[in-house]
């Protein structure tokens, strides 16, 4: 987002660990797949508080610079409990507001979310626009909104976030002057009677049912015949667009910057064995994924929820993988899709070392990929062969007429052909068909032949 002079809007970061370690009940549970799949990352060492802070901070640049923001300076406060006032603290606040200033800061943004009055507390102190981290992550997701639903989730979150923060802001809210954490539905939905926001957003409710509903439908149709979903999901840039890309050819943006994707794609790829599935580039997850954007696209994850199989995309160079996919796991957990079967894809695997990379070995759950190198893929291809379970595969010998073209050209299209024979105006094969060809082939299938001494054994 540009300023008023139209250069970018210089943000202050300011990033805020509390030492309070997360309690065995708050951990999200792990599925059997997953805890499987943790096994290749086992090597990974817990990280330090000090780690974790740099992570942070490092987190919060990308989120800044996504929003277009250039960075006018940071600050860093480890504190054992949030202030219930400011959250950081008074002494501190002052501090800040020196340094904001000193750096030409046009906003100052806070990495963790702010309680309305928390938001008015630091705004008198420092004399300059606060928001916190769930508004930018908002900021950022309206920047890249490209169909009607996504624009409509998006502004959904974005009233149920500022409903509350209306109080003692007066026309301030309402009137969008631009800037990083402006952006939104505009004005007139953003007028102080609350019950214009409310209308507003019983109003985006109902539009979005309505595209649950068409979902619902195009699920139904898509479910008539055994095409299962494979959902791609993982932590924001860790390559999940790029992997989609790789295996459908399907020319969705690939950014480096977050939440690049966040309007779903569908495409359908063929597996090793012939049989289609569905694939589906999701929007990336991310700690702290605010409660208000899980809630809004909900019908947008509609299509994780409904996945045969989840691919776990990870970047294996990030020193947070592990955490990363903690996160992530936290978030199926939300969505109620913890059981679903899982594959983790390690991606970005030329990036390592020699060594490492070759002294990685695939397994039933971890499959290590490059998608931009194109490395790996086939292997993956074959892992989610072997994990989808609708359109199960048979194996059958059958002898069908050549006079059957249609039949024979759908078992070339459909089905793995392991031997071929030609006798007598008919072709004798062994196949391996997904379930829906082998009903078809029932009536060519040739019972194998008892030798006679088994006969005679019987």
């Amino acid at each position: 987002m540009h300023g008023l002079e139209g250069r970018p809007e210089r943000a202050f970061l300011v990033t805020v660990q509390f030492r309070r370690r997360l309690r065995s009940s708050e951990t999200p549970e792990i599925p059997p797949s997953a805890r499987i799949a943790r096994s290749a990352a086992a090597e990974e060492q817990p990280l330090s508080a000090e780690q974790r802070l740099e992570e942070s901070q490092a987190e919060l640049r990308e989120l800044a610079r996504s929003a277009g923001a250039e960075i006018a300076g940071e600050f860093v406060q480890q504190r054992d409990q949030p202030d219930a006032a400011t959250l950081i603290g008074k002494g501190k606040l002052q501090e800040i507001a020196g340094a904001a200033a000193a750096g030409e800061a046009d906003l100052i943004v806070v990495d963790h979310e702010l309680s309305p009055s928390q938001q008015r507390n630091i705004e008198a102190e420092v004399d300059a626009r606060v928001i916190d981290r769930t508004q930018l992550i908002l900021d950022i997701f309206a920047r890249h909104a490209r169909t009607r639903e996504g624009q409509l989730q998006v502004e959904l979150a974005q009233l149920e976030y500022l409903l509350p923060r209306l109080g003692g802001r007066g026309i301030e809210m309402s009137q969008l002057g631009g800037g990083i954490g402006t952006r939104g539905p505009g004005e007139t939905q953003l007028e102080t009677d609350r019950r214009k926001i409310f209308r507003r957003i019983r109003h985006i409710k109902g539009q979005l049912e309505e595209v649950r509903r068409i979902r619902g439908q195009q699920r139904q149709r898509r479910e008539s015949a055994p095409l299962p979903t494979v959902a791609l999901v993982g932590y924001t840039n860790a390559g999940k667009s790029t992997l989609f890309n790789a295996l459908t050819d399907a020319g969705v943006l690939a950014s480096a910057k977050m939440f690049a994707t966040l309007d779903p794609t569908m495409r359908s790829i063929i597996l090793p064995s012939k049989r289609k599935v569905l694939l589906s580039d999701t929007v990336g997850f991310i700690s702290n994924l605010p409660t208000t954007l899980v809630s809004a696209f909900r019908a947008t994850l509609e299509e994780v929820q409904r996945a045969a199989l989840l691919l776990h995309v990870s970047d294996i160079t990030s020193p947070t993988a592990h955490d990363q996919q903690r996160q992530v796991e936290h978030v199926l957990q939300e969505l109620e899709t913890a059981s679903t079967p899982q594959i983790r894809v390690m991606n970005k695997v030329d990036l390592l070392p020699d060594e490492q990379r070759q002294a990685r070995r695939n397994t039933e759950n971890n499959v290590y990929v490059s998608a931009i190198k194109g490395i790996g893929l086939d292997d993956l291809l074959s892992a989610i062969d072997a994990q989808v379970q609708i359109d199960a595969i048979q194996r059958l010998r059958i002898r069908v007429p050549q006079s059957e073209g249609k039949l024979l050209a759908q078992i070339e299209a459909r089905a793995r052909v392991l031997t071929r024979a030609y006798h007598d105006s008919s072709v004798h094969m062994e196949v391996e068909a997904p379930e829906s060809l082998a009903r078809r082939l029932q009536p060519f299938t040739v019972t194998p032949r008892v030798p006679k001494r088994q006969k005679q054994q019987l």
